[in-house]
């Protein structure tokens, strides 16, 4: 009757080891599963097969686990058990030593399936280092050997079910059952955080705007993110399901997490932008620097007609003079295809074919109206040239000079004021009284397509904030370079 009060006497554990084909979920399969339930301190079933993964074993794979191609020949796929293993997993708790790993697996084989899976999750790794953090090393070996526990077969799913469940009961005689139970309960109900990181990182973020990193082994940068809610942001990311390759190598690998706050969200856009593409972190898929822009500018030829050419020698002080930005010339040849087409255009009025005498090729197909020998008025081909280059149309910097961006983070009191000058960030200060110190006169920075999208966005409206803006004349002017 006593035993009740415990918060282990009603629920079904579920303590799973997998054997797969390789380290990841996304594409690597399962090969065997070994189930322990246990409720009410007593054993209640047991679950034990082989799976065929329908792909091949690694001779690697083979001389870790023991299993072998021709082992799993004759078993199960995974479709055939999946009702059977779904209705024994209903309603339990799913432990597992690294439970990150199985829990990734199950959940990505009942997904080819089309099914959803999720059940809540113990890791027994993360049990070991709350309930004994004075030890560094917490793997299954490491367990054996600390706790005197019984040798077992490892690398099958069985013997490392065993070697989990006689770790549980250990460390439940151990530390006694109100502090076990009180360990479960915590974490059970806090967020999932990767092994390798302290329990309580969670607790040292802030709720404020801002860029978090991440960092593995020998402090190598994974990945770099921005939030309007560090905190919270990288919670989900812990609480993740981690099917995808980039998702369980960070988790794999994260050992240190770092942030810098910053006052609004703008400001954190910026500093992400600046940091993925200066410190090329490993995880982050956007595009580095581009080392030359391409644009598009129109001029009347001899005849009156709007012709395009491919420029790279852009002049920050007109940008209202080009069209598009692109990260080359076959980009940027791309699109004046797609425009061409869609209004009607001229290839060889749009360089799309080489210079010579007589139509272009589109007219003898009837593809062209005939700007290229006369054939169409210059005004309405004008026209609808300009029609057609309208959306990308760069935006002239609408300030005499640079200009402070203001935000405030009401949580915290803190305010940075973004120096931006033809839609580039140049620095940050964070209290009015220092604009009268600072200089921008004589710097140069170099133009960046992905800023000068960002930063348009913003001051413009189209994401639908409203900034405070402070035109900054006393300052000076920096140099802008183009890449």
């Amino acid at each position: 009757m006593v035993l009740k009060k415990y918060f282990t006497t009603s629920e079904v554990f579920a303590f799973l080891d997998l054997e797969t084909t390789g380290g990841n979920a996304a594409y690597d399969r399962i090969t065997e599963v070994g189930i322990r339930f246990w409720q009410n301190d007593e054993i209640i079933d047991e679950y034990q097969t082989l799976v065929n993964p329908e792909t091949r074993i690694s001779p690697f794979i083979e001389s870790l686990t023991g299993i072998s191609n021709a082992m799993v020949a004759d078993a199960p796929v995974f479709a055939e058990i999946a009702d059977d293993l779904k209705e024994k997993l209903e309603g339990v708790i799913f432990v597992a030593h690294n439970a990150r790993f199985d829990y990734s697996f199950v959940k990505s084989e009942f997904r080819r399936l089309g099914q959803a899976f999720s059940a809540p999750v113990l890791c027994t790794v993360k049990l070991s280092r709350h309930l004994y953090p004075e030890f560094r090393r917490h793997n299954m070996d490491a367990l054996i050997t600390r706790h005197g526990l019984a040798q077992v077969q490892r690398h099958r799913a069985m013997g490392d079910v065993s070697a989990m469940f006689e770790f549980f009961h250990h460390a439940m005689t151990d530390k006694g059952r109100e502090r076990f139970d009180e360990a479960l309960r915590y974490l059970l109900k806090r967020p999932s955080v990767p092994s390798h990181l302290p329990p309580d990182i969670l607790s040292d973020l802030p709720h404020s705007p801002g860029v978090y990193r991440f960092y593995g082994e020998n402090d190598v940068l994974l990945y770099v993110g921005k939030s309007t809610n560090i905190q919270q942001r990288v919670a989900s990311h812990f609480s993740g399901d981690h099917n995808t390759n980039k998702g369980v190598r960070i988790s794999e690998s994260l050992r240190r997490v770092d942030w810098t706050q910053t006052a609004g969200e703008l400001g954190a856009l910026l500093l992400e932008l600046k940091q993925i593409k200066s410190l090329s972190p490993l995880f982050n898929r956007r595009s580095r620097a581009a080392k030359t822009l391409v644009s598009i500018e129109l001029a009347a030829n001899h005849a009156g007609y709007l012709q395009a050419r491919l420029v790279r020698e852009i002049e920050p002080h007109r940008l209202g003079d080009y069209y598009g930005l692109f990260r080359s010339k076959k980009d940027a040849e791309r699109a004046l295809s797609g425009i061409a087409q869609k209004n009607d255009l001229c290839n060889k009025l749009l360089g799309l074919e080489p210079e010579r005498e007589g139509p272009c090729f589109q007219r003898t197909l009837g593809r062209c109206k005939g700007a290229c020998d006369g054939g169409e008025d210059v005004v309405r081909y004008n026209l609808r040239a300009q029609i057609g280059f309208h959306g990308l149309r760069l935006r002239t910097w609408p300030w005499q000079g640079p200009v402070g961006v203001v935000e405030r983070d009401q949580r915290t009191g803190t305010t940075d004021i973004l120096v931006i000058y033809n839609w580039l960030h140049i620095t940050t200060v964070h209290h009015e009284d220092e604009l009268q110190d600072i200089s921008v006169r004589g710097a140069s920075v170099t133009f960046d397509l992905d800023s000068y999208k960002l930063v348009v966005k913003a001051l413009m409206g189209q994401d639908g904030r409203q900034l405070k803006v402070i035109e900054l004349p006393g300052i000076g002017e920096p140099e802008v370079l183009m890449p």
